[in-house]
């Protein structure tokens, strides 16, 4: 099992770097229900459908991600507190180029 360090940023300011496995085929939506870094029922309320924009987060470090899907570009363009550094956490998929990603998570009702 190859596990990759993620620092996730919860909405209270305070850091959590955890451990994300590569092998499992998670998404970063999946890590922060996983350890719990979010109330139940405030992130992911459409099971990862990018839909809800519930788990909407902040990339803060210079990861390469894969461009955005046109249904992520449409939900994060009617959702609230957008940055230009905006991601759906569930369209993030955990793999080995991912290591040390750091975010943020948005502020609930986003």
């Amino acid at each position: 099992m190859s596990d990759i360090s993620v620092t996730i940023i919860d909405r209270h300011g305070h850091p959590h770097q955890v451990e994300a496995p590569t092998d499992m085929n998670m998404n970063l939506m999946e890590l922060v229900r996983a350890y719990e870094l979010a109330p139940e029922g405030t992130i992911g309320v459409c099971g990862g459908m990018a839909m809800c924009a519930s788990c909407q987060c902040y990339v803060l470090s210079p990861h390469a991600l894969p461009g955005k899907s046109d249904e992520e570009e449409a939900m994060l363009s009617e959702a609230f507190y957008v940055r230009d550094a905006s991601r759906l956490g569930c369209q993030i998929h955990l793999t080995q180029e991912l290591n040390g990603l750091e975010v943020e998570l948005a502020p609930e009702g986003s």
